[in-house]
């Protein structure tokens, strides 16, 4: 019983230390051009990420975001990070690779939401609210020996 309260004790008396991050001012991470990098993944695409101040212009692949994304939800998908933290006056400059355009759009979010937070820490909080740090890790499962499918049989013929 004394060993306990002496725990009790010591655990009253230690002092309590600051968190230094608390106390300093964060300051961006970025390249010798001023850009924050990011990597983003969903399914099984892989987007690079550049982010700048600018004008809002979103190149993906060498092609501008309307051009390559055809479909009004994909591009929403991938401004949802710039809205939730007020930075639509940003330039991205992005390369995906494998997957589809579904995959690829949620690699991007991925990818501008940790170059987000990059490049300005203070947005962190708002985007981990938003859940967008956070890798969708869900994938197509494998096919198995013996069926159709992952979970797919052969049809059953009695005769």
């Amino acid at each position: 019983m004394e060993k306990i309260a002496d725990l009790i004790d010591m655990k009253k008396a230690a002092p309590v230390a600051q968190n230094s991050s608390e106390t300093e001012k964060k300051t961006p991470t970025l390249d010798a051009k001023g850009r924050a990098y990011a990597t983003g993944k969903r399914k099984d695409s892989i987007a690079r990420v550049w982010l700048k101040p600018g004008k809002g212009e979103i190149i993906v692949n060498h092609k501008n975001i309307e051009d390559y994304f055809g479909r009004a939800a994909l591009r929403m998908i991938i401004k949802q990070p710039l809205v939730a933290t007020n930075s639509e006056n940003m330039d991205i400059y992005v390369t995906a690779t494998g997957g589809g355009l579904s995959g690829q759009a949620g690699a991007i979010k991925h990818g501008i939401s940790k170059a987000l937070a990059i490049y300005d820490p203070n947005c962190r909080p708002v985007l981990r609210q938003g859940g967008f740090l956070t890798r969708d890790s869900r994938v197509v499962e494998r096919k198995k020996y013996g069926l159709k499918k992952a979970r797919r049989s052969f049809q059953f013929s009695k005769r």
